[in-house]
């Protein structure tokens, strides 16, 4: 591998002209550019980082561990922390957990060992405290999204769950439905805790009977959602569903498919989080969220803030959801 000494060689300047026309830090002539420009195409040259963040004690790498890639959401919230971060000349480093506290835990001992400048993180589920304290012993500027992780003083950017499914049930609500079941995601999280608190705030406003057996807890898969609905559509008595995310949704069309009930002629299905996927379902998903990539960018912005002012107050940021309305819901069907 060619080193800066090589370049110069080769170029006929010292080792220090080289530098100054890489970094653009001193000007140098025309013909020893030339040269020092020929002579790095001709190498295949390229800086050490490692080497410059030795000298700066900057990578400006980001270290962004999510727990689980294959979901869509996740997906668009890490392309909207990239989009940001590529306005800045940041990098990122993405590592999927799998939602498995050991691999979080490995992949964040990876990036402290990398000297990342800051971390973006949805935490995997499983006991806090061990991430709360290295996190702590690391003192890395940190943004967490979405899953709060409680112990953690760090900044947080976060849809309002609450708010989002209870616009969910409002909108059920005045298309009629008066059978709304929730299928809802592992409650050991705060997101799921607040969307299903949500669709009891939603249903009691409308005067609807909350059925404990009407709310079922899954995995936010699309796998736990077809198997919960087949659970409940069997029984023919539910008019609406209310799903975790919009995998779960995903996964209740599939099955309402399969049991030959019509979404939405006998059927609303409704999701939460708004993923582009959604759009091209058959029919087309009604959600509620935030524009994901909106949310990534909002959280690399806070992280970047963070950076430039490391004594701010703790943030916590809330993106207030939307309905997406789409044919996935319709009036209640009569009778």
């Amino acid at each position: 591998m060619s080193t800066i000494k090589d370049v110069a060689a080769r170029a006929g300047v010292s080792f220090t002209t080289v530098s100054h026309v890489l970094n653009g830090t001193r000007r140098v002539s025309d013909a020893a550019r030339a040269r020092v420009e020929q002579a790095v195409a001709e190498m295949g040259y390229a800086p050490s980082a490692v080497a410059r963040a030795l000298k700066t004690s900057e990578t400006f790498v980001f270290g962004v561990l999510v727990p689980n890639i294959t979901n869509p959401f996740f997906a668009e919230l890490t392309r909207g922390i990239e989009e940001r971060c590529r306005q800045t000349d940041y990098s990122v480093f993405l590592c999927n957990t799998d939602d498995e506290s050991e691999l979080q835990t490995h992949y964040l001992q990876t990036l402290l060992e990398r000297r990342v400048d800051g971390l973006l993180l949805a935490a995997a589920a499983g006991e806090p405290e061990p991430l709360v304290r290295r996190l702590g012993f690391a003192r890395v500027p940190t943004v967490v999204v979405e899953r709060r992780i409680p112990g953690l003083e760090a900044d947080l950017v976060r849809v309002d769950h609450d708010a989002g499914a209870r616009l969910a049930a409002s909108h059920l609500a005045a298309l009629g439905h008066r059978r709304i079941a929730c299928l809802s995601g592992p409650s050991r999280f705060l997101v799921s805790r607040e969307r299903t608190a949500g669709w009891v705030a939603g249903l009691q406003e409308a005067g609807i009977e909350i059925r404990a057996d009407w709310m079922l807890e899954g995995d936010f898969s699309a796998a736990a959602g077809h198997a919960l609905a087949h659970e409940l559509l069997r029984q023919r008595e539910v008019t609406a569903i209310l799903a975790g995310n919009d995998m779960m949704a995903i996964g209740v069309l599939r099955a309402a498919a399969e049991l030959g009930v019509s979404v939405p002629g006998e059927l609303s299905v409704i999701g939460f989080d708004g993923i582009d996927m959604g759009s091209y379902m058959f029919p087309a998903l009604t959600s509620v969220g935030h524009p994901i990539r909106e949310l990534g960018e909002m959280a690399a912005s806070v992280l970047l803030e963070r950076l430039g002012k490391r004594v701010l107050p703790v943030r916590e940021v809330v993106m207030a959801p939307h309905l997406i309305e789409r044919a996935s819901t319709g009036p209640a069907p009569k009778g």
